[in-house]
């Protein structure tokens, strides 16, 4: 289908349509209609795999590409105009002809520890199921705690919310900027340090995918790019494309920049926490994208292309 570059009257931004998704649609169909209010902004929700598919864990199915295969099909096809996904949820490597053309400000990064009453953590009784579907979160909760019982939790928030107040674990792990987005700060127990569990690639922040050469959309969007945000995001995704890592392994990246300084630390763990390689890279905003890769690079010497290697060869 072609795409005229021109103006349009209409724009289809397209979203999953799990509570979370649709809240952090409206949220940036408002703000794009603020920046055009001539043009209608309509959203279009598409099911994707990862939503149909709630019972086996991501490694097993393909990662978290299935959350947002569909939607970029639907890009592609000229269906919808624009979408929004969660950074966290974005592989590495987009198909030919999209990219993501606007990163809004990031939400708070960290993970959230929610107990059932309200222990903290390290107060967790020996043994205690920590629900969770992230092979990162595990690795470095287990290296914390080996101890612990780490079970898998799939679902929209709300259903990990009902499983754990149900009494089907003692504690979840959840992405504090879903529970601050959908207004559930207060169901947070404590927010876990970076040093502790180093975030997702992206975790935080959103990533809005258009159609490369539609001049019209991109012409919109850019007006809503938040610059520091699209540095850090830069560094971690530049990690995760030279780690060419995906939900079958546990790594980890986080950015932080301080006036031009960026620090990006990294992390490849092996599932059972008992191998967790981590490091830091440090230069300007300028080299984000260098950052992200030489700290791969480093990793990879240090015995992450062993951890790899065994991770994909089994899986």
């Amino acid at each position: 289908m072609s795409i005229p570059n021109g103006q349009r009257s209409t724009l289809v931004l397209g979203t999953r349509g799990s509570k979370l998704a649709l809240c952090q649609s409206e949220w940036f169909q408002s703000k794009v209609q603020e920046a055009v209010p001539d043009v209608r902004i309509v959203l279009k929700k598409i099911q994707t795999s990862g939503d149909k598919i709630v019972d086996v864990p991501l490694a097993k199915i393909g990662g978290k590409g299935l959350f947002v295969k569909e939607i970029e099909d639907a890009l592609l096809t000229g269906e919808i105009d624009f979408a929004v996904h969660s950074m966290k949820d974005v592989p590495a490597q987009l198909p030919e002809g999209l990219g993501i053309l606007c990163v809004p400000p990031r939400e708070d990064a960290r993970d959230a520890f929610i107990s059932r009453d309200g222990c903290s953590f390290r107060d967790l009784p020996v043994g205690a199921n920590v629900g969770t579907a992230s092979l990162r979160r595990q690795a470095q909760l287990l290296q914390a705690r080996p101890d612990l019982k780490i079970t898998m939790l799939r679902g929209n928030l709300d259903t990990r919310l009902r499983k754990l107040k149900e009494g089907q674990f003692d504690a979840i792990i959840l992405a504090a900027a879903g529970l601050h987005r959908l207004g559930w700060s207060q169901t947070i127990t404590e927010y876990l340090s970076p040093v502790l569990s180093l975030p997702a690639i992206g975790q935080g922040a959103l990533g809005i995918e258009g159609r490369a050469d539609d001049a019209f959309v991109r012409s919109i969007l850019c007006r809503l790019n938040h610059q520091a945000t699209q540095t850090t995001v830069t560094a971690e995704r530049a990690f995760l494309q030279r780690l060419d890592g995906g939900c079958q392994v546990p790594i980890a990246a986080h950015a932080t920049l301080s006036s031009e300084q960026l620090a990006l630390d990294g992390l490849v763990a092996t599932v059972d926490g008992k191998t967790v390689l981590r490091d830091r890279s440090e230069g300007t905003a300028q080299q984000a994208h260098a950052l992200g890769v030489q700290l791969a690079e480093r990793l990879l010497t240090r015995g992450g292309d062993k951890i790899l290697r065994e991770i994909y060869g089994s899986a």
